[in-house]
């Protein structure tokens, strides 16, 4: 089975999650690779446009858009929670963003120990142009299936994640 995928140019094959086939393997390890591979394929065209574009991290457009959803702000053990990764990588990207004026950092007044992050005026209006180039470089990636295939798609994506029955 060949599945090296062709760059965009169409000369040599690059290596990816699939490369790890082999032909007897069940079909269950072909899928995890094939979704692996789709899903690192796309992660790693947003991680270069957003250095690109905006010379930032898809952790920090994640961060930012974790506030975008609660205007009223959150605490950094919630905002851990939602990005799933430790309170020291919330806490460096928070510094770097309030240095940067987009997130305020204030203690909670009945707690000085915890922290309410949320957005800035400015960090709003940045995430608002990110958030838009974000949604224009998805559509670019997914774009070309049609309506029916995204359904099928959706259908058996909650089915892998409803888990056995």
């Amino acid at each position: 089975m060949d599945s090296t995928v062709i760059n965009e140019s169409g000369s040599a094959p690059r290596l990816n999650h699939e490369t790890r086939l082999h032909e007897d393997d069940h079909h269950s390890i072909k899928l995890w690779l094939r979704l692996l591979t789709c899903s690192s394929f796309i992660e790693t065209r947003l991680r270069g446009a957003l250095r690109e574009e905006f010379d930032t991290t898809l952790p920090r457009f994640d961060f930012l858009a974790q506030l975008e959803r609660v205007p009223e702000g959150l605490t950094m053990g919630e905002l851990s929670r939602r990005l799933m990764v430790s309170g020291g990588n919330v806490s460096g990207i928070a510094a770097q963003l309030v240095s940067e004026g987009l997130v305020d950092r204030s203690p909670l007044p009945d707690n000085r120990r915890t922290f309410m992050v949320k957005l800035t005026p400015k960090g709003r209006k940045a995430f608002a142009r990110m958030a838009l180039r974000h949604e224009q470089w998805i559509i670019g990636l997914l774009g070309h299936l049609e309506s029916r295939e995204v359904d099928q798609l959706m259908a058996l994506l909650d089915r892998v994640k409803q888990g056995p029955q």
